[in-house]
């Protein structure tokens, strides 16, 4: 039962990330209203109203007729025309910042709840349209469902406005690195705060046994519940090879044992992990360095060339860096203060690395984002870290960063710019040194 309701939530948790997910749900609760609302017209409630309240019903089969042909009509075209100013603004984000932000954007809960909205509201209004005999006695017509469709469209109208606004908020730049920043920083603060309940031995793994998988895709997740009630169950310890968010090939092991499992136990912890074709920054803290690194080089790649959204992309780095200094870099999950699974990460070292690698090649000759990335060194090297050999990886990517800009720049007060931030650093200055 307990591995029923794990899977249930998981399934759960991935169609609430489709984007016809909201629009289908309440698409669906617009069709059910309209024949409750035909009940309850069946059963009197507008000539009730038209009795005490006459203001609120509307007793022309003529005139409910015209007023719900233009509600729908009109409501169609609003809904054309509010997705394909979304599929312009998101093409535009494509093409300026990362197509690798595209997910994140199309995910945008309200602008799913909107276009839910619209379905919502057209399919009451197109069935509320069929129950109307414009030639009957005027009881017979659904005056009340008619007002209903009117203030229904009247939210839409709302609703098309604060789509206008949200849209036009969400695609600014800033807003989307503070969003990706955000999204990161809730994940890491939740992965330090479990952190801190696991002990961090694990005993050694090498001589366990592999096993793979037939699937292929991005490894998401996994049923952290369903997995250690396996390894309660069986009293047994997993470790699970993959790094979140990589490419999983066929035949490429995924997790270890510590004791040999038939193909039934394999088949039912492979069911616990979770394949995709797209990552999201809710799973996976590293895809947002991945995407903020990407506007900075997009910002600073010749076709654009915009020095101010690098530096704002790079105070976004410097704070989810200084957050993943206070992570250690193994992760394990225990239940009951027994350590049953330990989580393959990315290390601090190839964190770094691989952001610093791909800034530098545009970064390195515009002295303004090299200071940039020195003072964020500098704060880095001044906050707590779960490893001492963090340390050791800032200076080691200062002293690149700081090489590759000396050979990259001429200018010779550019050049004692350079020296002075490697004296700040308390690099080593000789290979500094302006000759």
């Amino acid at each position: 039962m307990k591995k029923v309701f794990n899977n249930l939530s998981s399934f759960i948790a991935r169609i609430r990330n489709n984007i016809a997910f909201y629009p289908t749900l309440l698409a669906a609760v617009g069709f059910n209203f309209a024949f409750f609302m035909i009940y309850l017209e069946e059963r009197g409630i507008s000539e009730y109203l038209l009795e005490n309240v006459p203001v609120l019903v509307v007793d022309n089969g003529n005139t409910a007729l015209t007023i719900l042909s233009a509600c729908i009509t009109g409501l169609i075209s609003m809904m054309v025309f509010s997705f394909s100013m979304v599929m312009v603004l998101l093409n535009q984000a494509s093409s300026n910042y990362s197509p690798r932000l595209l997910p994140g954007l199309i995910s945008d809960k309200n602008h799913q709840v909107i276009l839910g909205i619209y379905l919502f509201t057209i399919l009451f209004c197109i069935f509320t349209l069929f129950s109307i005999q414009p030639t009957g006695d005027k009881y017979q017509i659904p005056g009340f469902s008619v007002l209903l469709g009117i203030l229904f469209t009247v939210v839409c109208i709302c609703a098309f406005i604060y789509f206008i606004h949200n849209i036009s908020h969400n695609i600014q730049i800033n807003n989307i690195l503070e969003r990706i920043f955000h999204l990161a920083e809730d994940r890491l603060i939740y992965l330090i705060e479990k952190e801190s309940e696991a002990k961090p031995d694990f005993p050694d793994s090498s001589d366990w046994f592999e096993y793979h998988t037939n699937k292929t895709g991005y490894f998401q997740n996994i049923l952290t519940r369903n997995l250690l009630d396996i390894c309660e169950k069986n009293e047994n310890q997993l470790e699970i090879l993959p790094v979140k968010g990589i490419f999983v090939l066929k035949g490429i092991p995924v997790f270890k044992s510590k004791k040999e499992l038939d193909e039934d136990s394999v088949k039912e912890i492979l069911s616990s992990f979770n394949f995709t074709r797209g990552e999201l920054v809710t799973q996976n803290y590293a895809l947002a360095f991945k995407q903020i690194t990407e506007i900075i080089v997009k910002a600073m790649s010749p076709g654009i060339n915009d020095p101010g959204t690098a530096m704002n992309g790079i105070d976004y780095l410097t704070e989810l860096f200084a957050l993943r200094m206070q992570k250690r870099d193994d992760s394990s999950i225990s239940r009951d203060g027994k350590l049953y699974i330990k989580i393959s990460t990315v290390n601090f070292e190839e964190l770094m690395y691989n952001v610093l690698a791909s800034i530098r090649v545009y970064c390195k000759h515009d002295v303004t984002l090299v200071q940039k990335l020195s003072i964020m060194f500098l704060y880095l090297k001044s906050q707590k870290a779960s490893d001492s050999y963090y340390y050791e990886v800032i200076d080691k990517e200062a002293t690149t960063l700081l090489e590759d800009a000396r050979d990259a720049i001429e200018n010779k007060n550019d050049l004692k710019k350079i020296e002075s931030l490697a004296r700040k650093l308390s690099l080593n200055t000789k290979q500094f040194l302006v000759k």
